[in-house]
Formats: structure tokens, C-alpha cells, sequence
């Protein structure tokens, strides 16, 4: 399982430490915008599912288009 964790930077050292202390767990910090990226593609899932079990209106490509 893969897990995003946020933790203010005066703790992340320590938190990392603590995470490296278990030998079953691997940790390697991300940038912020890598973290950004993965949170605005997991959105992006979510609002694909929705509109697969019709719980959200998808709009024309066209009209996305017309936007820019």
C-alpha cells in the first residue's frame, strides 16, 4: 500500500526517522509539486468514476475546447 502523507517540515525529520526504524516500510520524500500532481490526477479519477456511474455530468470535449 502506498500512502501520502502531509507533515509540517519541523516534524518530517523526525517522522522520517521513525518510518526508517521499520524494516517494512519504505519512505522517500516527494516535492511538493510532484505531491501536487498526484493529488490533482487522483481528483481526476475520482471524477471519472463519478461520471461512469452517472453521478456526475461530463461535458462535451468541444466545449472544453471553446474555453481555451
Amino acid at each position: 500500500m502506498k500512502v501520502i502523507l502531509e507533515i509540517p517540515d519541523n516534524k518530517a525529520a523526525f517522522f522520517m526517522e521513525v518510518l526508517k526504524s521499520f524494516s517494512f516500510v519504505k519512505a522517500k520524500p516527494i516535492s511538493p509539486e510532484k505531491a501536487q500532481v498526484l493529488l490533482e490526477l487522483k481528483e481526476a479519477v475520482e471524477n471519472l468514476n463519478m461520471v461512469k456511474e452517472g453521478k456526475l455530468k461530463a461535458r462535451p470535449a468541444k466545449e472544453l475546447l471553446h474555453e481555451l
